[in-house]
């Protein structure tokens, strides 16, 4: 009779726990669509080019570290072996969408090596999304998905938003790492973040100069699709710690980006001190914080 009871018992927590829903972490509401971005987003970190740009970047120029980068907008990319290990041999298809991470929580490791300083600027990034949004970079235990913060002779580098698995945030010592402001743009793309000067409706607040940019790097001006990306009601932000400098890709030392708008904002084209007020606002919007 107990051991009746016991298989009746068994069968009745089955039932209800078959009835529960099935939380998906993965819904459509969370995805990032990449689709616009095709083959270049992917390739190989890059020490002969990138990384060499990178080290001899002068703490003066007004370019910014992550604009001297080969990849995609500079400063765009998942490896080649990411894919590889994780489609089978497909070359479509998988990585035509990234996610939000869920619950804004962002398990992280760092690899480094980093110095004292350095590692100081990375936890002010940490402490200024802490404090401003409700996203929090938590040290790694077991999660499966999670950034990897290196230090790689290859510039200064994320993919865009929850890949799945272990993925990279790379900060070429010590010049990814003078000050916070480029950790934080890094991990921005992280969390799910594109550039600002990108945006579909950016010709009505900048002009492309083109006649100053390194013929090669023009692809990195192409607009955003408005079906693709969403400011998340965010009006064009010429100080978004994401809007890249006005000599961004310049053959010539003139600038690339040309600000339409008076205003004080505009000077701050490519600052890296911190979040601007519309930053946070994305940030709190996408991930649906209440602030």
């Amino acid at each position: 009779m107990a051991k009746l009871q016991r298989i009746f018992t068994f069968l009745f927590l089955l039932s209800v726990v078959g009835a529960l829903p099935v939380l998906d972490l993965d819904s459509d509401d969370d995805a990032i669509d990449l689709s616009d971005l095709g083959e270049a987003i992917f390739g190989n970190p890059d020490s002969e080019t990138t990384g060499v740009l990178v080290d001899a970047h002068d703490e003066q120029s007004p370019q910014n570290p992550e604009e001297l980068g080969t990849y995609y907008e500079g400063d765009i990319l998942i490896p080649l072996s990411y894919r590889e290990e994780r489609s089978n041999g497909s070359r479509n298809g998988i990585l035509a969408q990234s996610y939000r991470w869920p619950a804004a929580i962002v398990p992280y490791e760092i690899k480094g090596p980093f110095t004292t300083q350095e590692l100081g600027n990375i936890n002010h990034a940490f402490k200024e999304y802490h404090t401003k949004t409700c996203v929090r970079f938590k040290p790694r235990t077991n999660e499966k998905d999670y950034i990897s913060i290196g230090s790689g002779k290859s510039g200064c580098w994320s993919s865009i938003g929850r890949l799945g698995g272990r993925q990279e945030v790379n900060l070429q010592s010590p010049n990814c790492l003078r000050t916070y402001g480029t950790p934080i743009h890094e991990l921005m793309h992280a969390l799910g973040f594109f550039h600002e000067q990108n945006r579909h409706e950016r010709d009505t607040y900048v002009k492309v100069m083109s006649d100053n940019i390194k013929p090669d790097m023009m692809a990195n001006f192409e607009k955003a699709s408005a079906r693709t990306q969403s400011a998340f009601g965010v009006d064009y932000d010429y100080a978004s710690v994401m809007h890249y400098s006005s000599t961004s890709f310049t053959r010539n030392g003139q600038p690339t980006l040309k600000a339409l708008r008076a205003g004080s904002a505009a000077s701050q084209m490519g600052q890296r001190k911190g979040f601007s007020a519309g930053d946070v606002r994305k940030i709190n919007a996408m991930y649906k914080c209440a602030m």
